[in-house]
């Protein structure tokens, strides 16, 4: 069921970080009839640009395109598929200093984050020796304050509330980002989407098999010891956004 109908186009930028629930929360928006989804749309230009060994780093590079100038063009122009409303599921570190940020002003902003602890031990099973960098935490709090030096704070989703509160958090995300909450956020179909990027296999097979949010599962694992100096370092990143996320 859906609140009232979204009447004029909103383009939503979803800034996280990697290894959190991105991708099932990119099902959750894409399972709308009004909504039109892009994957990490400057991913391939951030792997162009800085040569980081990625799982199927080429394969992205030639598959996607990896020019930011063509990429920000698109990502303010027509919404696909007649759709009123656009998200954008981008992680935080493919915005490279270099590229332009005039096209931010148009559209809607909002952060997903997760624990580091948690965030780090999945990580580190596709990339084995990450750096801060990597995390994009830093890159996060560089953006939400530049943004909130506009005289609006956007809003912040934790992973966890997220996973313990599905309804609730995403109703509250809706409200902040003016587009009216749809119940078809809730669950999904299983399996791959064509809107996914080639990189999917990679990263996404948890997420193809799912339906819909699943329950929140602390990590007990410890941390191994040569992750505590980068947990230590994200952890005053994580705090900051922490504070302001939304409480439903």
């Amino acid at each position: 069921m859906t609140d009232s109908a979204t009447k004029t186009p909103v383009r939503i930028a979803m800034w996280s970080g990697p290894r959190n629930i991105s991708t099932a929360l990119m099902r959750a928006w894409e399972n709308r009839s009004d909504t039109a989804v892009w994957d990490e749309p400057l991913y391939a230009n951030y792997l162009r640009v800085t040569g980081v060994d990625h799982p199927g780093a080429q394969e992205v590079i030639d598959h996607h395109d990896s020019d930011w100038r063509s990429v920000t063009s698109a990502l303010v122009g027509p919404i696909p598929n007649g759709c009123t409303v656009w998200y954008q599921k981008h992680m935080a570190h493919h915005l490279l200093p270099e590229i332009d940020r005039s096209w931010l002003g148009q559209l809607e902003h909002a952060f997903l984050i997760r624990d580091p602890k948690e965030m780090l031990l999945s990580l580190v099973r596709n990339i084995p020796n990450p750096r801060i960098e990597d995390t994009g935490l830093p890159q996060q709090v560089a953006l939400f304050d530049e943004m909130r030096a506009t005289g609006r704070t956007p809003p912040v989703l934790d992973s966890r509330d997220v996973l313990e509160n599905p309804e609730g958090q995403l109703r509250a995300l809706c409200a902040a980002v003016g587009v009216a909450f749809d119940g078809a956020m809730l669950s999904w179909p299983a399996g791959s989407r064509d809107s996914d990027g080639i990189w999917a296999r990679h990263w996404y097979s948890s997420v193809d098999d799912s339906t819909g949010f699943g329950a929140y599962r602390p990590k007990t694992e410890a941390l191994p010891t040569d992750l505590a100096s980068l947990h230590d370092a994200c952890r005053p990143y994580y705090d900051q956004l922490h504070d302001h996320r939304l409480r439903v």
